[in-house]
């Protein structure tokens, strides 16, 4: 068993400093663990109390327009960014009647997804969030029960459901004078610099808890490819994309205001990461932070422009899996 946490500060919003991470000095790096108990399995949606969603609801529901952030699940129909199972489906006719069932099978981020706390540990130290390991995740017991430790099913009792901003950079960057080089197929970073400026002019407030959207270009990008570039891209080891620059600047400023994260592209922050520094273990090992890929933000982006306003009410609910290491998101953008 852990050693209990010691005495922790906390601020206005009821969490410790970036600065006094991690809360133990035998725990990772950066980690937040025992924050909210050493069982709990919402990390960073502990943030969406009842209070913010309600606040949430009644300030950004204005015209109750509805935009899906859902990619098809069969988007990538040939081939598929690490190489995960593609998405099938077959229709079932039952029988003489007039009716049809229909059987799906996919890998869970084939498409439009959360990362769950089971999906990336801290490499070095081979740990998930609180300090689950890979035997707890795979354990069954004496009459076959699988474990659920972390699993996808403790979102889906609540959801992830608050506020939502989106960070237009694709809208921004193509919009400036001199257009900013950037290329969703190589590890370009984004750097916090230019995700603040973006803020600054879509006049976007940030507001603890949020969930963050960053629109990076890669839908867009990934559309104008043929198919036999993007199997061309697919093939190619390591896949590179842009994304969120890997840096203490961006990781302090996430802590300090956000409940999840997401993004466009395949792996939110740029990829491959350089060396000394994964994103993904600090979030999701580090913080029980929700990492969303692959979501489809053009519709949004466009309905944002149209309203002059980059806030709105986020409902999401992942599907109900025990054990579940990544979902669908199913989720909403409301207006």
């Amino acid at each position: 068993m852990a050693p209990p946490v010691p005495d922790i500060k906390v601020n206005e919003n009821g969490i410790p400093e970036f600065e006094d991470l991690p809360l133990r000095e035998s725990d990772p790096h950066h980690s937040a663990w025992g924050l909210y108990g050493d069982t709990d399995e919402l990390g960073t949606l502990n943030r969406l109390t009842d209070e913010r969603v309600a606040a949430a609801a009644r300030d950004e529901i204005q015209t109750g327009e509805r935009v899906s952030l859902n990619w098809p699940l069969d988007a990538q129909p040939r081939r598929t960014f690490f190489q995960r199972t593609l998405f099938h489906q077959e229709i079932l006719p039952k029988g003489s009647r007039t009716l049809n069932d229909d059987v799906w099978t996919f890998n869970t981020q084939v498409s439009s997804q959360w990362d769950g706390l089971r999906h990336f540990g801290y490499q070095a130290e081979q740990l998930f969030y609180n300090g689950v390991t890979m035997r707890d995740i795979h354990h069954v017991g004496d009459k076959g029960e699988k474990s659920t430790v972390n699993g996808i099913q403790a979102w889906a009792e609540k959801g992830i459901v608050g506020r939502g901003i989106l960070i237009d950079y694709h809208g921004w960057r193509t919009s400036q004078g001199e257009v900013k080089a950037y290329d969703a197929f190589d590890d370009v970073a984004i750097s916090l610099s230019d995700l603040k400026a973006c803020l600054e002019a879509q006049g976007t407030e940030v507001k603890f808890g949020d969930i963050l959207f960053i629109r990076s270009g890669f839908m867009a990008a990934h559309a104008a490819k043929t198919a036999d570039e993007l199997w061309a891209y697919q093939s190619q080891e390591p896949h590179r994309f842009g994304g969120v620059e890997q840096s203490e600047e961006v990781l302090k400023w996430i802590w300090a205001n956000f409940s999840a994260v997401a993004g466009d592209q395949p792996s939110f922050e740029r990829w491959p990461s350089p060396a000394g520094l994964c994103m993904h273990e600090v979030l999701l090992a580090g913080w029980g932070c929700p990492i969303g890929e692959l979501f489809d933000l053009e519709a949004l982006a466009a309905a944002c422009r149209r309203r002059g306003r980059w806030s709105f009410f986020v409902a999401s609910e992942p599907c109900n899996v025990p054990g579940g290491v990544a979902s669908p998101p199913n989720i909403l953008a409301i207006m």
